[in-house]
């Protein structure tokens, strides 16, 4: 376990740096591969399946992890936390507001505010819940950044189409995604301070999807269907469950646990860019020019924020443990 950080503020070295940034963006490329598989699943498997399972793969490969680092009983005790619950309606509050927002104002405008919360609504919230990183929010330096991802990463998602009005009714849930994201990865960033990361994170998602089991018969496809899809289309959630939900997730905390919240949330921009990228290569789909201008968009933009983040001390939490 490690401990609270310390309230000084410090600055991460280049090597801590350089290793954060890799896993962020080996994060963003493993969560990126959701929409290739999810894609490749359907129409085979219901909804109600392409939801629970891969939260169930990923819930369980982080009981595997906690156990093997000796964290097994830390993950099991967190069921009776209260504040773990927290965390689980959270995560479930992401998909089931990604869910609604797909279709009250679509995929592009859900993928956005998913965007902002990684990139903007996050290292707000550190700000101001816990008063760290506040420098870099204050910078110039660090604003550029921030525009700079925005812009590219929705260059990158909403290239060549046309973003959707918003009915009264999606009001309710535009706010709620970049919110529930925000929140989610700030608990849970604190949480993994003083208890291991495979704990934390896995309990929330295995937590996550056992609720989704129990409402599973309000959900398209119901409960009969969970674990019934042809075998290809079972593999690809379980691909998913692997990738998105477990080996993206162990990545992108790590770097938190380096260098703090600041950085690898901006760095998410990534998971747009190599979406298009992905398509483009394994779907034969021809991304417009528009879309391409946002790849060196966001690049920049991250590299605006890595200065940034190496200009101004920090107060980022040790490595935890995973």
């Amino acid at each position: 376990m490690t401990q609270a950080p310390s309230a000084a503020p410090r600055t991460a070295g280049a090597a801590v740096r350089a290793t954060a940034v890799g896993l962020v963006v080996l994060s963003a490329f493993l969560w990126a591969t959701y929409y290739l598989f999810v894609l490749w699943a359907t129409p085979a498997a219901t909804p109600s399946s392409i939801l629970v399972v891969p939260f169930l793969v990923g819930g369980s490969a982080y009981l595997g992890l906690a156990t093997a680092r000796g964290a097994g009983r830390t993950f099991l005790r967190l069921f009776l936390a209260p504040s773990a619950y927290v965390r689980i309606l959270l995560l479930i509050g992401m998909q089931v507001s990604v869910l609604a927002a797909t279709y009250l104002t679509g995929p592009v405008d859900s993928s956005l505010l998913s965007l902002i919360g990684d990139v903007v609504a996050t290292p707000i919230a550190a700000a101001t819940l816990y008063g760290v990183h506040r420098r870099q929010l204050f910078s110039v330096l660090f604003a550029v950044g921030v525009g700079l991802n925005l812009v590219g990463g929705g260059l990158a998602i909403a290239g060549g189409q046309r973003l959707a009005a918003v009915p009264p009714l999606g009001w309710l849930i535009v706010p709620a995604i970049p919110l529930t994201v925000a929140l989610y990865v700030l608990l849970t960033a604190r949480a993994n301070e003083s208890l291991p990361q495979s704990a934390v994170v896995g309990q929330s998602m295995l937590g996550a999807g056992l609720v989704l089991v129990l409402l599973s018969p309000l959900l398209p496809g119901g409960a009969g269907t969970l674990f019934s899809p042809p075998p290809k289309a079972l593999l690809l959630l379980v691909a998913t469950g692997m990738t998105s939900f477990f080996g993206s997730p162990v990545l992108y905390f790590a770097a938190i646990g380096r260098v703090g919240l600041v950085l690898p949330p901006m760095l998410m921009t990534g998971i747009p860019v190599f979406t298009l990228l992905l398509s483009a290569v394994f779907l034969g789909l021809s991304p417009p020019l528009v879309a391409l201008l946002g790849i060196p968009i966001a690049v920049a933009g991250g590299l605006v924020a890595i200065r940034a983040e190496a200009a101004a001390p920090s107060a980022a939490a040790p490595t935890s443990t995973l």
